[in-house]
């Protein structure tokens, strides 16, 4: 018997989860309150990191964990200031990214339902400016 495809099969694999973090990064490379989190010279390893994470996550390669070890998204993102203007300004930039990709419906809808509860548990404060 033959296993079901992964989710990252399904949507496409490495390339589509490539196209939705340089996607995302467009945006955040336009919006004043996110970009500030991401240095220019390292803009490439945040495209990186996340693809690489949100494949992991998906069922495709372990690739994010040898590299880095254990996610820990919250202790990772704690450094920065991500309030709610933060938050839903970053699923702002990602949802034009999913968006973009022309998902079938239940795939992009599953896509989503995690994006969206990973960015609400990033929020580390509710605090305006930093």
């Amino acid at each position: 018997m033959t296993e079901a495809p992964t989710f990252y099969e399904q949507v496409g694999g490495h390339e589509t989860f490539e196209r939705l973090v340089r996607r995302f990064y467009e945006g955040v490379a336009a919006d004043p309150v996110l970009k500030p989190m991401y240095p220019d010279d390292d803009m490439e390893g945040a495209i990186w990191r996340l693809t690489a994470f949100l494949e992991q996550y998906w069922g495709g390669p372990g690739t994010y964990s040898e590299q880095r070890g254990h996610p820990r998204l919250r202790m990772r993102h704690n450094p920065f200031h991500v309030n709610p203007d933060a938050r839903d300004r970053w699923l702002g930039h990602m949802r034009a990214a999913v968006l973009s990709l022309a998902l079938p419906p239940l795939l992009e809808a599953t896509l989503w339902d995690y994006l969206e509860r990973a960015a609400f548990a990033m929020v580390n404060t509710f605090e305006e400016t930093p």
